[in-house]
């Protein structure tokens, strides 16, 4: 296997099917917690012949990391989601100002539409980066 593609599928955290030697795709709940979180990480503009796609959160990591900012952070992140992710219901975000460490924990429980099983969730660290 090529370094190159070993580096990218562990970035990714993707699987290898032994047999196929092919990489395997996302299905159900994997693939909806990656297409959230490409909701909230994608620039708007980054995502070719659809500009308004994404979320403008990195402009808010470059303010004052208190409980006002988090609360911006949350209302972005939840507003993101329920635009463009329409497999999901029922979105809270949860945001945590950590100021010792710049940063901000998130932590978004959804209801997947459809699928009757517990909540989901996804926890996460926002912080810039130069």
């Amino acid at each position: 296997m090529d370094d190159k593609l070993k580096i990218e599928k562990n970035k990714l955290n993707l699987e290898m099917n032994k047999v196929k030697e092919l990489i395997n795709l996302k299905k159900n709940e994997d693939a909806i917690k990656t297409a959230i979180k490409n909701c909230v990480f994608t620039l708007p503009g980054e995502k070719f012949f659809n500009a308004q796609f994404g979320s403008p959160i990195r402009d808010t990591l470059f303010n004052l990391v208190d409980d006002a900012t988090a609360s911006v952070v949350a209302d972005t992140i939840k507003n993101t989601i329920q635009l463009y992710e329409t497999r999901v219901s029922n979105v809270s975000v949860e945001v945590d100002s950590r100021p010792d460490l710049n940063a901000f924990g998130v932590t978004i429980f959804y209801d997947i539409i459809g699928d009757l099983s517990s909540a989901q969730a996804i926890s996460f660290i926002l912080e810039a980066t130069r």
